[in-house]
């Protein structure tokens, strides 16, 4: 498989736990039996057994990078699941999502939330994932459900999925401020506010830090 070069301003290294620090101790225990409640924009508000959601047609396993917004990229990781383009059009006739939805949030069992433009989550790519390298999800790799949105920084792939909400308007989530609407990598779009050049030097400078955050929790 030929490298796929690396988007500006990132360096490779191994998946590893991470994300704001302030979620670094909620590590949620995995359900036995995981669901998802789906809410917002929708006739029919509903819950569906993850186990359902992860078994509907299109399940594949899907390469891809992930690329944090603090300068690090782990290459080459194995999804497995179901595209969120097939989840949607499960939920879209199920849960009668409205015409006027134009965002989705996603939010975790570890209370984190972020949000995508609803035509960013159903390109292709964009996944509803149980495995990675051929075996279930941990806790620690964001288990039992995980979003896998590789056309965006990592702050949009949330952990530990048990809801979604479909929107008609945008909602920072978890992140903020700190958020971009669309948080695309090719376009560098790191947070709203100043160039994705500029948000370089700034998060590398805070990377051994978050990590420290994140390694003290795991011990």
């Amino acid at each position: 498989m030929t490298p796929t070069p690396l988007p500006p301003g990132q360096a490779a290294a191994p998946l590893h736990r991470f994300g704001l620090p302030r979620f670094a101790a909620r590590l949620p225990r995995v359900p036995d039996d995981p669901a998802v409640t789906v809410t917002g924009a929708v006739r029919r508000p509903s819950q569906y057994r993850a186990a359902d959601l992860t078994a509907l047609p299109g399940r594949a396993e899907h390469r891809a990078d992930l690329h944090c917004v603090t300068t690090w990229s782990a290459l080459d990781l194995r999804w497995t699941g179901v595209p969120f383009a097939a989840v949607h059009a499960h939920l879209a006739e199920r849960a009668g999502v409205s015409a006027r939805a134009r965002w989705v949030a996603f939010t975790g069992l570890d209370g984190y939330r972020a949000t995508l433009r609803l035509d960013d989550a159903l390109v292709a790519g964009v996944v509803l994932a149980d495995s990675l390298d051929g075996r279930p999800l941990t806790a620690a790799e964001g288990g039992p459900l995980r979003l896998a949105a590789p056309a965006q920084y990592g702050y949009k792939s949330v952990k530990h999925v048990y809801a979604i909400e479909y929107l008609t308007r945008y909602d920072a989530g978890s992140a903020g401020w700190l958020a971009h609407p669309r948080g695309r990598v090719d376009r560098e779009e790191r947070s709203l506010y100043l160039p994705g050049r500029v948000w370089r030097p700034l998060w590398r400078a805070l990377l051994p830090r978050v990590r420290r955050v994140y390694y003290s929790s795991a011990v």
